[in-house]
């Protein structure tokens, strides 16, 4: 089903409720790529992670929305590999390659405890956890 109007805006009871929460460029990103791979590929698994690989080169996940990245780019080892078997760790959106700082930066903003004395991977884990809780939550 399309995501997007005849006018090229989103949809916003087609989008994922991550989606509806984050602004109209994230939006439309996601439902412009979504259509063009549901054409390409047909409607399914396969268009959504089409759809969220291009957007997660712009946004990552922040608690219940997506917000612009400082720079684009992949956000994760399985991002960077692309392709059609595309290989290493998915992380949900949180931008696994920016700088420890930024990851401390969201972590704060997510009230993680205990931030300033994890490794940048467990700040990963904990920011996907807190993601994962966030969505759930505003469900």
């Amino acid at each position: 089903m399309p995501k997007t109007t005849k006018s090229g805006k989103a949809k916003q009871d087609e989008l994922p409720s991550t989606l509806q929460k984050s602004d109209a460029k994230a939006q439309r990103t996601f439902a412009k790529t979504h259509d063009a791979a549901a054409e390409e590929y047909g409607e399914g698994e396969r268009a959504h992670r089409v759809a969220y690989n291009a957007l997660k080169h712009s946004y990552e996940k922040v608690g219940d929305h997506w917000e612009p990245k400082d720079q684009r780019g992949p956000s994760d080892e399985r991002a960077e590999s692309g392709g059609p078997n595309p290989s290493g760790e998915s992380h949900e959106g949180v931008d696994a390659n920016a700088s420890k700082k930024h990851l401390l930066d969201v972590a704060r903003r997510l009230d993680i405890s205990g931030r300033s004395t994890m490794t940048k991977d467990e700040l990963v884990s904990a920011i996907e956890k807190a993601n994962r809780r966030a969505s759930a939550r505003n469900r």
